[in-house]
């Protein structure tokens, strides 16, 4: 794959490999059923995973409690929630921006429908029903600026995973609601990763592709469309832009961390993507595809460098520049030379999930992940890491919806730097929920933490010519 940016190079050392060794012996991804249809549910939770999650917290076990609790706090896993449906969302400015009406619906439909799975209280399943019906009745268009492609692609697969855990509601429409999301979402995410708004394909950073990728993917399987999974997946291993797999983590080091691109702009955004792709992977994983472990598991020493990175340990970063501007229009260039500030009280609830894949599902060692996780736990979901969209970028509730039984897998790999630099202040900033550390505490040998977790959305770039009059990248 030939990579649009400038030191694209790939420095593949021949040093150790982060989980190369398990790899033989690993449990392979779930088989697709023998007629080749997709599994339902199959998108970010399967029929096992559900029952889990209600056999463990019926039993009381930890830290399942832990994460039910979070969800049962929140105010929109509430059987009252009433829907706002729009005809029209728009995202971006110089529109009527009405997009948080969305998210805020999307993240009530599937934090009732979980906490149904869970907890067995039909009105939550109704509750959720209600309000996917009531936006698949009325949605007929996702506009705005540039951003109208990030609202398609978060908000796409999010509607779709709230959508599969009540697929099989006898009140669910199903049939409208595939109907709007193959009419309203995955055309637009589909036409950014082919055009990316008629920019130079490097214009737009690695979470944008990542947000239509996972829009394409997630809504393929909810409406049984083969073909569009496909040109999801091979979006993933071979595509043009920032966000396939080669360009969002262009090297590896001989340490077995893979450098992410988006390190070298911010940690919120690195954040984002890191979840993207493990939401990405994950979704695929239930379908019997493997892209956790592509590439000798290139997404695991991506995740382990974010991760090691933001519990403030030293990572190294290979300068790029990329270039931006629109196709026949204005050009420049930008220059990432370092990775960016860290604070180290800011995170989103994206750990869970890849850790578990990684070191119970598969056995592997991942220190870093296991450590992150541990840290974040209980990990909440949509309103619990502020009020802004931030906030709602990823589902969340992975302590309850992805811890696996078994003992973590440890690396004999350092501990990270205990002096972590701190972030520079700007941008979005909210103090939300605990840093009550529960599931890989003991194991892990992390102390518990008492205090406020942060999350915020900022800009650090170094500029190395252009101006902004292309649109411009999230």
């Amino acid at each position: 794959m030939t990579s649009p940016i400038s030191r694209r190079t790939l420095l593949k050392a021949t040093g150790v490999t982060a989980g190369a060794a398990g790899l033989a012996t690993a449990p392979a991804a779930p088989s697709l059923a023998a007629s080749g249809a997709f599994a339902h549910p199959g998108l970010l939770h399967t029929r096992a995973d559900l029952a889990r999650m209600a056999a463990k917290v019926k039993a009381g076990a930890s830290p399942y409690t832990a994460g039910y609790a979070k969800l049962t706090a929140n105010r929109h896993a509430q059987s009252g929630w009433t829907a706002n449906p729009q005809a029209v969302v728009y995202r971006g400015a110089g529109s009527p921006q009405n997009y948080a009406t969305l998210y805020n619906d999307i993240h009530a439909a599937y934090q009732n429908a979980l906490r149904y799975h869970v907890g067995g209280d039909s009105a939550h399943a109704d509750t959720a029903v209600a309000i996917l019906n009531a936006w698949s009745a009325r949605l007929t268009q996702v506009a705005g600026s540039a951003d109208r492609f990030l609202a398609a692609g978060l908000y796409g697969y999010q509607f779709a995973n709230a959508a599969e855990l009540v697929r099989g509601h006898g009140d669910f429409d199903l049939a409208r609601c595939q109907e709007m999301l193959s009419k309203v979402f995955a055309p637009l995410s589909d036409d950014f990763l082919r055009h990316h708004n008629n920019a130079v394909v490097t214009n737009y950073w690695t979470n944008w592709d990542l947000c239509a990728m996972a829009c394409v993917l997630a809504t393929g399987i909810f409406c049984d469309d083969k073909a569009q999974v496909a040109r999801a997946v091979d979006y993933f291993k071979h595509g043009d832009g920032l966000g396939s797999i080669g360009h969002a983590i262009p090297v590896v080091y001989d340490d077995g961390l893979g450098e992410w691109l988006e390190a070298g702009r911010d940690q919120g955004h690195a954040l984002l993507g890191v979840g993207l792709m493990g939401t990405f992977c994950e979704m695929a994983w239930n379908q019997g595809i493997d892209l956790y472990g592509y590439d000798d598991s290139r997404f695991l020493k991506g995740a382990q460098y974010v991760a090691k990175w933001n519990l403030g340990g030293q990572v190294r970063y290979t300068a790029n520049t990329r270039r931006k501007g629109a196709i026949g229009g204005w050009s420049g260039t930008e220059t990432a030379s370092a990775v960016a500030a860290v604070d180290p009280a800011m995170t989103r609830p994206i750990w869970a999930m890849i850790a578990n894949h990684y070191t119970r599902r598969r056995g592997l060692p991942a220190t870093y992940l296991t450590r992150i996780a541990a840290r974040s736990a209980p990990e909440g979901g949509g309103g619990d890491y502020g009020p802004n969209s931030g906030g709602y970028d990823q589902l969340g509730f992975g302590t309850l919806a992805f811890t696996r039984d078994g003992t973590p897998a440890l690396s004999p790999s350092p501990s990270p730097s205990a002096s972590p630099s701190p972030a520079s202040a700007g941008g979005d900033l909210a103090a939300t929920g605990s840093g009550d550390m529960v599931g890989w505490a003991a194991a892990a040998g992390v102390t518990t933490l008492a205090g406020g977790l942060l999350l915020l959305r900022r800009r650090n770039r170094v500029r190395g010519g252009g101006t902004d009059q292309a649109p411009s990248p999230q």
